[in-house]
């Protein structure tokens, strides 16, 4: 099998282990080699977060803001208020079962400061912005583009995003399995690797455990709007589910959550409308499953997490990821701005998120296209068929 076509999960899979095995036994020297990659190419990653958020965030406001019609209105609304409950559920829940999950089985050191291999050197590559600038240009050149019906700057947003999501593609992701592999090493070297893959353990059953109770509430709420049985329509999108778990792609979805949702008798003007529009806003899977990593990474580290804090995340986080790219792990991408400018993460807190994310990044995916089909049914309960034409 050739590289390219092994799954960034499994890769991921493979650099933890090997970064486990391999700081068991490799002398200082190594260590700090691989210490100084992970130095470079964070620094690297950090210089790109405002570049994702323009590129993705911009022709995304853009698009969205040229259509018309109070459709698009209630689609939006809806897309981003369940994101934002999912994202809340998700915080709640973490407070009541994370604290007992991980502070009663690990008292962290500091993964900074003594404990920490040492680059040998460093390169400065500070971003050309900061996160909060970057977010009001996307949203200034996007409205803008969309009330001036501007053509050529619109083309440039799209080129622009093509550069970013080429750099992603060409550098960070190939690149992303060996900065994994280094953390791991560095918290093999410093002798905490143990407690932290027991925590990802059992932040993964949390997590998965949410994710399925979102589903089955957000199908409770749309069979009463429709008068049917959740769980038949559950069932009527689970070709949709196992298409997204393979694709780990919203947009690669579409076809089948299109067909999938048309079954469940939804108009199907208005599924054509909704499905594809909510590929790219409704990210309910996504969020509930950031916003549960982070807050784990955060009592691990021993760190605050105010809900007020959150609540802001939460905002932010359902704007930002809108349109992430159709790749592996393309929202926590766009997310890792507000990870560090609003939570506080430090290099190794966002590398243990990358890896956290990644390993449950196919399920978020699924429950994103799946309450797809539950978002659908509510909105075409709402606007009937007779309605479409004032739309």
């Amino acid at each position: 099998m050739k590289l390219h076509k092994i799954p960034l999960l499994a890769k991921i899979a493979f650099a933890i282990v090997l970064g486990v095995i391999i700081g068991n036994y490799c002398p200082l020297w190594v260590a700090r080699i691989v210490a100084t990659f992970n130095d470079i190419f964070s620094q690297f990653l950090g210089f790109m977060i405002p570049l994702i958020i323009i590129g993705f965030v911009t022709p995304a406001i853009s698009d969205i803001g040229s259509k018309a019609g109070k459709l698009l209105a209630v689609t939006a609304i809806m897309a981003y208020g369940a994101t934002f409950v999912a994202g809340l559920l998700s915080y709640f829940t973490g407070v009541l079962t994370f604290p007992e999950l991980i502070s009663s089985q690990m008292e962290m050191t500091s993964l900074d400061g003594n404990t920490e291999v040492i680059p040998y050197f460093s390169i400065s590559m500070p971003p050309l912005m900061a996160v909060t600038t970057s977010l009001v240009l996307s949203f200034i050149i996007g409205l803008s583009t969309s009330f001036i019906n501007g053509d050529s700057i619109k083309k440039l947003c799209n080129e622009f995003r093509d550069i970013v999501s080429l750099t992603i593609n060409a550098i960070i992701i190939p690149f992303l399995p060996i900065y994994i592999f280094g953390i791991f090493l560095n918290m093999t070297v410093v002798g905490q690797v143990g407690l932290i893959l027991e925590c990802f353990f059992k932040i993964i059953l949390v997590i998965f455990a949410l994710h399925i109770f979102i589903l089955v509430l957000q199908y409770c709420i749309a069979a009463c709007f429709v008068k049917q049985n959740p769980f038949k329509m559950l069932r009527t999108m689970l070709p949709a589910y196992f298409t997204a778990l393979g694709t780990q792609s919203s947009a690669a979805t579409i076809p089948v959550t299109l067909r999938q949702t048309i079954k469940m008798n939804v108009n199907k003007d208005i599924a054509g409308f909704v499905i594809p529009l909510c590929a790219t806003i409704h990210m309910s899977g996504s969020t509930l499953k950031i916003v549960a990593c982070a807050l784990a990474l955060l009592i691990m580290h021993g760190e605050p997490y105010q809900l007020g804090t959150f609540i802001h995340f939460i905002g932010m986080l359902g704007i930002t990821i809108i349109a992430a790219p159709g790749i592996p792990g393309g929202a926590i991408m766009a997310s890792l701005g507000l990870l560090e400018s609003i939570l506080g993460f430090n290099e190794t807190m966002t590398a243990l998120m990358i890896a956290l994310y990644i390993a449950m990044d196919s399920f978020g995916t699924a429950c994103n296209v799946t309450g797809d089909g539950a978002l659908a049914a509510i909105i075409g309960k709402i606007f009937k068929k007779r309605d479409m034409k004032a739309c």
